[in-house]
C-alpha cells in the first residue's frame, strides 16, 4: 500500500483542504516524499456528520458482529505488518523489535475486546422484577443496561505509534462499545497512521459495515483537534499527550453547550520508593534495574520512573555510587521528534542550573542534530524538594530526580506532597512492612497502579489493569485506558421500566438467549426468567 497523504472520511481517501506537511525522520531530519494535507473545518464537520449517521445503526449492532469487526481489523493489520514496521521505524526511530511488539499488542487489544463482546456480560445487566402486590405501592419492573455514548474522537499519541494511536486502545474500546471513531492522527507518524487507517477501512468493507463508523484526519497543529472536540455530534474524547495540550482540549470539552467526557492521559512522574531494608539489601541491583527501566523507549513511556525517593545513609550512598558509575557509559539515543528532544534538553538544562539540585551523572554526549538525548540523573534533598513543587512535574525523556530524605517521616511527607500519577513502585523487604503499611494509604489517594519490586513500564493487557490515576495523570481518575474496563468510558447507563419484553435489549429479555450472567433480584444468575412465576 502506497502512502497518499490523504485523509479518510466515509470510506473515501480525500485530499485534505488544509495546510501541508511532511513526515520527518528523527535521526536524519529527512522529510518524507509523501506530502500530507490537513483537514479543514468543513471536512471535520463532514466526518462528524457521517459518524453521527453511522451511530444509528452501529449502536444497534450485535456484540457478535462487533467482535468479528475487531478481529478483522487485526487480520488486516497483520497482512501489512512489514509495511507498518518499515514506516513506523522510519518515522519514530524506534527499533523494529519494539514496533513489531507494539503491533502485536495492538492486535491483542482488538482481540481482547472481541473476547469481551463474545462473553456478552460486559453491560452488567441488572433486573429487579415487578411486585404488583407490594404495599403501600406496587413495585415496577426495572432493568438496567449500558448503551454507547455516540461518536468518539481519539487523539493519537506521539510515543506509541500503534498501541495508543489509530487502532489503539481508545479506538478499540470505543468501537467495542458501539461508538463510531474519528481519529486525529499524530503528525509525528502520519504515514504509519494512514496504513493503519487503511486496514480499518478494509475491515469495514470485509464486514459490510457503514464506512462512516471510522474516519482519520491529519493536522500538524491544533486546528482540527479543536474543531473535533467542539463539534456537537461528538460525545466523548480519548487523549494521550501533554498536560498543556490536553488541558486546553479538556477545557473546550467541558465548556461546550453540552459538556462531554474527556478521557485524557496527561503527565506522570511515577515515583519509586526505596524503603530502607530493601535498599540495604539490593542497592546495586536496584541501580541496574532502574537504569534498564529508565532507558526503555528513551524514557518516553508514560510510566517511565521519574523520581526515586529514599532515606539517606550508607545504602543510598551505594545506590548513588552505582548510578554514577553506570550512567556515563549509557549511549545517547534518538527521541521521537526534534521538538520532543529540544523540550527535554531545555528542561534538563533548567534543572542542572538550579542551586538545590546536584548532577549525579549523565550519559554519553548527545548529537542534537540527530534528535538524541542523554540520560540525566540529579539529586535533591527532600527539604528543598518539598519547597519546589515544579520538581514533581514530568520531564519527558530519560531523566530522573533522586529525592534524599532525612528519615522515614520525611519520606512519608514527600509521598503526601505528591499529585496524581499513573504508577508508584515500592521496593520493600519484610522488615519494611510497617513503613509500607503507612505509605500505602497515602499513595492510594494519588496513584492509579501501585506495584512492588518493579517499575511501571510494561502495562499488562489484563481485565484487572488500571491505567489512569488522579489529575494530572488523567482527567478522569475513575477510568482506565487499558484493560477491558476501558470500554466503560464510552457507555452510559440506561434504565427500562415496565417495558414489554419484546422491546427490551437482548441482554434484558426474560429468555436470556445468550445465557449471560445477570443480577436478578440481587442474585447472580444466567437462567431465563419465567415471567409467570418469577
Amino acid at each position: 500500500m502506497s502512502i497518499s497523504g490523504k485523509i479518510l472520511i466515509k470510506g473515501e481517501w480525500l485530499l485534505g483542504a488544509g495546510a501541508s506537511f511532511n513526515a520527518v525522520n528523527p535521526c536524519s531530519a529527512a522529510k518524507s516524499t509523501a506530502v500530507f494535507r490537513s483537514a479543514d473545518s468543513d471536512q471535520v464537520a463532514l466526518a462528524a456528520i457521517e459518524a453521527a449517521k453511522a451511530f444509528q445503526s452501529y449502536s444497534q449492532l450485535s456484540d457478535q458482529k462487533k467482535a468479528n469487526f475487531l478481529r478483522t481489523i487485526g487480520v488486516e493489520l497483520e497482512k501489512i505488518r512489514s509495511q507498518i514496521v518499515e514506516w513506523a521505524t522510519w518515522e519514530t526511530a524506534l527499533p523494529e523489535m519494539r514496533i513489531n511488539g507494539e503491533l502485536g499488542r495492538t492486535i491483542g487489544q482488538l482481540n481482547m475486546f472481541a473476547q469481551l463482546l463474545d462473553k456478552g456480560d460486559w453491560k452488567r445487566p441488572v433486573i429487579d422484577l415487578a411486585q404488583p402486590d407490594r404495599q403501600p405501592l406496587p413495585k415496577p419492573d426495572i432493568r438496567l443496561t449500558q448503551v454507547p455514548l455516540g461518536p468518539v474522537v481519539v487523539f493519537a499519541a506521539s510515543n506509541f505509534p500503534l498501541a495508543f494511536s489509530v487502532a489503539g486502545g481508545d479506538t478499540a474500546s470505543a468501537l467495542a462499545a458501539g461508538c463510531p471513531v474519528i481519529v486525529k492522527a499524530h503528525s509525528a507518524h502520519p504515514g504509519t497512521s494512514e496504513l493503519v487507517a487503511g486496514a480499518i477501512l478494509a475491515a469495514l468493507n470485509e464486514c459490510a459495515l457503514p464506512t462512516g463508523i471510522f474516519a482519520m484526519l491529519h493536522d500538524d497543529g491544533r486546528t482540527v483537534g479543536t474543531a473535533l472536540v467542539t463539534d456537537p455530534s461528538i460525545k466523548a474524547v480519548g487523549f494521550t499527550g501533554s498536560i498543556s495540550g490536553g488541558r486546553a482540549l479538556y477545557n473546550l470539552a467541558v465548556s461546550r453547550a453540552e459538556p462531554i467526557p474527556f478521557y485524557g492521559e496527561l503527565g506522570s512522574t511515577n515515583p519509586v520508593f526505596l524503603l530502607p531494608q530493601a535498599l540495604e539489601q539490593q542497592a546495586e541491583q536496584i541501580a541496574a534495574s532502574f537504569i534498564a527501566a529508565l532507558m526503555m523507549g528513551v524514557g518516553q513511556f508514560c510510566t517511565s520512573p521519574g523520581i526515586l525517593i529514599a532515606v539517606k545513609g550508607q545504602a543510598l550512598d551505594r545506590l548513588l555510587s552505582s548510578l554514577a558509575e553506570k550512567t556515563p557509559t549509557l549511549p545517547a539515543a534518538t527521541m521521537l521528534t526534534a521538538g520532543i528532544c529540544h523540550s527535554y534538553q531545555q528542561l534538563c538544562e533548567q534543572r542542572k542550573a538550579m542551586p538545590s539540585l546536584t548532577v549525579i551523572a549523565c550519559g554519553e554526549s548527545a548529537n542534537a542534530d540527530q534528535s538524541q538525548a542523554q540520560v540525566a540523573l540529579l539529586r535533591v534533598d527532600a527539604k528543598d524538594y518539598l519547597q519546589q513543587g515544579k520538581l514533581e512535574e514530568e520531564v519527558f525523556g530519560p531523566a530522573t530526580l533522586v529525592v534524599c530524605c532525612e528519615d522515614s517521616a520525611q519520606l512519608l511527607a514527600v509521598a503526601e506532597s505528591l499529585g496524581g500519577h499513573l504508577t508508584a513502585a515500592l521496593f520493600a523487604d519484610t522488615e519494611d512492612r510497617e513503613l509500607a503499611a503507612q505509605l500505602l494509604p497515602i499513595l492510594q489517594q494519588r496513584i492509579g497502579r501501585i506495584l512492588f519490586d518493579g517499575y511501571g513500564t510494561g502495562v499488562e493487557l489484563s481485565s484487572a489493569m488500571s491505567h489512569g490515576g488522579p489529575y494530572p495523570s488523567s482527567t478522569a481518575s475513575q477510568s482506565t485506558s487499558v484493560g477491558t474496563r476501558a470500554i466503560e468510558r464510552f457507555t452510559r447507563a440506561l434504565c427500562y421500566q415496565n417495558t414489554p419484553d419484546a422491546l427490551l435489549p437482548i441482554e434484558l429479555q426474560n429468555a436470556n438467549p445468550n445465557a449471560i450472567m445477570r443480577l436478578v433480584n440481587d442474585r447472580w444468575s444466567s437462567a431465563a426468567i419465567n415471567s409467570t412465576t418469577d
